[in-house]
């Protein structure tokens, strides 16, 4: 019986993954069901909690940001079915009707949590919330929405002047503002949108691109008042709102899907259909910068679920060719740059990524790390300060590599050791769990020895 190409251990609670590449190599052939998507599973949870009557959420993503969002809501007073992938029944307790916690709450790894709530939380008058997250999450800024929520009246206080977790905030009567936010980020533009849903007036948020809509989509479907001008990308929301509640359908997570296409695209022989995918063109960017490296993949059975576009991605073996990815598209791929510098590292020439400073603040320090970790595989990483350069064509070699706890780099890492001779071996893979909890039985079925 041939060995396992793919195989989990674990010890003293952390899991090490090891991908051995048989020596005649390995095809991957199937059709992959992702976990759904996490921005919206965090958004359903939230709104559903928020509106008056019962919110159904079928698809929700079972990773551990959205458990988090859920046990904060329930501790506020929101009655959240057991999460699961068929059907969560959330009875919501109506906008302004917060529960003031017991305890602190803990949004755990989730920066998503953490700062669309502070705006939720800062809206309700004569309450008071302490916030605080894991040792990750509290290294992570969060001056970026503190301060516009502080601008419309908020009183929220932290380590170094608000910047960190742990937080503490005292629910106010908010006044609207227009908000000119410095980068595009759907988080900063989330958090104060769901300020303005109970401060009298219209609160706008203006971003220098356009950053994804999932927000927009939803508190529409809600029946907030909304309004969007692309033209002068400003997005406005009337107050006071009433949310009521609504079913929502959870697409496959393409940030989830981009590894599959990665993995299809680089590995030889490959042929993989990625169903269910979430297809919204704010967030689409990773499908644009891989069809500009060539990459085969076609979108089938288009289609709208719950007010959101869907595909299903075929993705098959290509040659790849270096290209270069900046400006614009940068908020639209944001969290699929780690695996797009897997495929530039198999792509012809010399790839650039730049204006992604955004990554040095996420769950690690993403520019880092990668270029660390596959320079580690014998690739051609320079560390740029706002991005990477990668030269392909180097033959990456298995070697001990390490997640930083980080489940997009753990994931990456597998991703790229599919395509290295060798052993490779992925310490602290368990970070994968945070968005993909089936990440490595997914990978152990579609993977072939050849």
């Amino acid at each position: 019986m041939p060995a396992p190409i793919v195989t989990l251990t674990t010890a003293e609670n952390q899991h090490q993954l090891t991908i051995a590449q048989p020596t005649a190599g390995l095809a991957l052939q199937g059709r992959v069901q992702i976990p759904g998507d996490k921005s919206i599973s965090h958004r359903a949870l939230m709104l559903g909690a928020l509106a008056e009557g019962e919110t159904q959420i079928q698809g929700l993503l079972l990773g551990e940001d959205p458990c988090s969002t859920a046990s904060c809501f329930q501790a506020m007073g929101a009655k959240i079915s057991e999460l699961n992938t068929e059907l969560v029944r959330v009875q919501g307790i109506g906008l302004g009707n917060l529960q003031e916690p017991v305890d602190v709450l803990n949004a755990g790894n989730s920066g998503t949590t953490l700062r669309l709530m502070l705006g939720i939380l800062a809206s309700h008058p004569d309450r008071f919330f302490t916030v605080t997250g894991d040792s990750s999450l509290r290294s992570r800024p969060m001056s970026r929405v503190v301060k516009p929520l502080q601008q419309m009246g908020a009183q929220i206080w932290g380590r170094q002047g608000g910047a960190l977790a742990p937080l503490a905030v005292q629910g106010q009567a908010l006044k609207p503002t227009h908000y000119h936010s410095p980068i595009a980020s759907a988080q900063v533009k989330s958090c104060i949108l769901l300020a303005g849903l109970m401060t009298e007036g219209q609160t706008t948020v203006t971003e220098p691109a356009l950053s994804r809509d999932h927000s927009e989509r939803m508190l529409r479907a809600f029946g907030a008042e909304l309004t969007v001008d692309p033209e002068t990308k400003s997005v406005t929301v009337t107050g006071p709102a009433r949310l009521q509640g609504q079913t929502v359908i959870v697409p496959g997570d393409i940030s989830s899907a981009a590894f599959w296409l990665v993995a299809g695209a680089i590995v030889p022989g490959s042929e993989l259909w990625v169903e269910n995918v979430g297809v919204n063109p704010t967030r689409t960017g990773v499908l644009d910068a891989l069809e500009m490296m060539g990459a085969d993949i076609t979108l089938e059975n288009q289609r709208i679920v719950a007010g959101e576009p869907v595909a299903d991605l075929h993705v098959r073996h290509s040659i790849l060719k270096a290209c270069e990815i900046k400006g614009d598209i940068i908020p639209r791929l944001i969290d699929e740059i780690p695996i797009l510098a897997v495929a530039a590292a198999f792509a012809q020439g010399t790839t650039v990524i730049r204006d992604a400073e955004e990554l040095r603040v996420k769950e690690s320090d993403r520019i880092a790390v990668m270029a660390a970790q596959l320079n580690r595989m014998g690739a051609q990483v320079t560390e740029l300060p706002d991005g990477l350069e990668i030269t392909g064509g180097a033959a990456l070699q298995g070697a001990e590599v390490d997640s930083h706890t980080d489940h997009r780099i753990a994931m990456s890492l597998a991703i790229a050791a599919l395509n290295a001779t060798g052993t490779t071996t992925i310490h602290r893979a368990e970070a994968a769990a945070i968005s993909y909890p089936n990440f490595t039985s997914t990978l152990q079925q579609i993977c072939h020895p050849l």
